[in-house]
């Protein structure tokens, strides 16, 4: 590794320096010894030197010739095969195996666009990552066996699903998630389409979605949107968009809850939708059943169908017919009541009936195994303490005969601003039976102006009931 030019110093510093950072880039404070021992740390120093290594060119002994495939372009970066072994069991066979000091690799265009960047990180440790380069720098992270770095990237994306990107970027990173079988980023992506979906459906990123992952999206009852409607109107617009497969397009037609749409927007589809038209027969009868459905009353229909299934199960529909937004501000300061109305049920029986909730707030609220009854005339005191934690709890003012066979699932959707963009940052469900949500806010810190629960000092709430029907009589076969 002797050059003629006079080397030597280069690269006993690069040996050095590479067995600085195989221990670590950042010197651990040692054990004192005694009052006078102290710990002088010039890691940063070490880390600008290796920066200087590479894009000098001293001491190297390989030359990179990264080739964009299906191109005439190459790129040519002059490394240390150290430093390469060091950090990549791969670059070491391949460095074990080569018959110059030229090595070609052969990437596809993204991941050639980011290899120098790619080399940097080998040689200081850190890496600065843009949205459009999440993806080529993991292809190369994995490729090379560089685990740190694919861990990093992987959980780069997982905490920026929320930042902006003129096309979007989280239908991109899911696909790639399931291609190389990552769970976790998988779940993270879809947990944000679901719970952004409202915001995801006007955005460019729309037209994007696979068809696995729409048939994936359909089949959730958890999708955060304004109405079933909403939902309709955007796949309509996504099929004429793609032209996926006649079955595909059946398919997803299926997924649609038609009971949860007004009957007189139904009858509009059934005139104005040429999708509706092109696939009728595929619907017909969901659409007469949906009809039937806003047509009776829940226990009539419960005495015939089985009103269990996906098609009479409402999303979080964030109109103001299945709940409101509650904004809190200054949540640590005292406990607050909110009441407010829904619809009793979904069907077109029931769309003039009405449901008075009250919603109260504590930050620092005892369990409800503790706490003490109620008075009668609705005043909602908890019992507070110190060492309690945030609660919220949501009932009914009133009780009703009309609310026989159907029990309400509450949820309690709070938003955050992340990248300077308000999204969803938890959805919390509990029953009509639990009164509260035993998890709410279990993990917040409400005190910190800065904390990730609130926007500017306020807790932005939006509490939704779901009226659930369940049969009062086996089904008829």
């Amino acid at each position: 590794m002797v050059n003629s030019g006079g080397s030597v110093p280069a690269v006993v510093c690069l040996a050095s320096l590479c067995v600085a950072l195989c221990v670590g880039a950042a010197l651990k404070p040692d054990v004192v010894l005694e009052n006078s021992a102290t710990t002088l740390n010039h890691s940063m120093v070490l880390v600008q030197r290796m920066e200087a290594l590479l894009t000098q060119g001293n001491g190297s002994d390989v030359s990179l010739r990264v080739q964009t495939l299906n191109t005439d372009e190459v790129k040519v970066i002059q490394v240390h095969s150290l430093v390469l072994t060091l950090q990549s069991d791969v670059f070491e066979e391949l460095l074990q195996t080569r018959n110059s000091t030229a090595m070609v690799l052969r990437e596809t265009p993204d991941c050639a666009a980011v290899f120098d960047k790619f080399i940097r990180y080998l040689y200081c440790g850190d890496i600065t990552v843009r949205l459009n380069q999440a993806i080529p720098l993991h292809k190369l992270a994995s490729k090379y066996h560089v685990w740190d770095l694919q861990q990093g990237l992987a959980q780069y994306m997982t905490q920026h699903l929320s930042s902006d990107s003129s096309t979007g970027h989280v239908v991109t990173w899911y696909q790639y998630a399931t291609q190389i079988g990552d769970v976790t980023l998988q779940n993270s992506c879809l947990q944000y389409l679901s719970w952004n979906l409202s915001s995801v459906l006007q955005s460019a990123e729309w037209s994007s979605v696979s068809p696995e992952l729409m048939l994936s999206l359909l089949q959730r009852s958890d999708l955060v949107l304004q109405s079933e409607l909403e939902l309709y109107e955007a796949l309509e617009a996504w099929i004429n968009q793609n032209q996926p497969s006649g079955e595909m397009a059946e398919n997803a037609l299926k997924a649609i809850r038609y009971a949860m749409i007004p009957p007189q927007h139904l009858f509009h589809l059934q005139k104005k939708s040429s999708l509706m038209l092109k696939y009728y027969e595929s619907v017909r009868d969901l659409l007469f059943l949906a009809f039937q459905f806003h047509s009776a009353s829940p226990v009539q229909l419960a005495k015939y169908f089985d009103v269990n299934c996906s098609l009479f199960m409402p999303r979080n529909y964030l109109s103001p017919a299945w709940g409101s937004p509650w904004v809190i501000n200054n949540p640590t300061r005292d406990d607050r009541s909110f009441s407010f109305q829904t619809q009793l049920g979904p069907s077109g029986y029931d769309a003039s009936k009405r449901v008075t909730w009250n919603a109260l707030f504590s930050p620092r609220w005892l369990p409800l195994s503790v706490r003490s009854a109620y008075p009668e005339q609705g005043s909602l005191q908890p019992t507070r303490t110190d060492g309690g934690r945030p609660r919220i709890i949501v009932t009914p003012a009133t009780s009703s005969p009309d609310f026989a066979g159907v029990s309400f699932q509450k949820t309690v959707i709070v938003s955050a601003r992340k990248q300077g963009k308000v999204v969803v940052r938890h959805v919390y469900n509990f029953h009509q039976s639990t009164e509260e949500a035993g998890d709410f806010l279990l993990e917040a810190d409400l005190q910190r102006r800065a904390s990730e629960y609130l926007i500017d000092s306020s807790l932005y709430l939006h509490i939704i009931v779901k009226p659930l029907y369940h049969s009062l009589i086996v089904a008829k076969k």
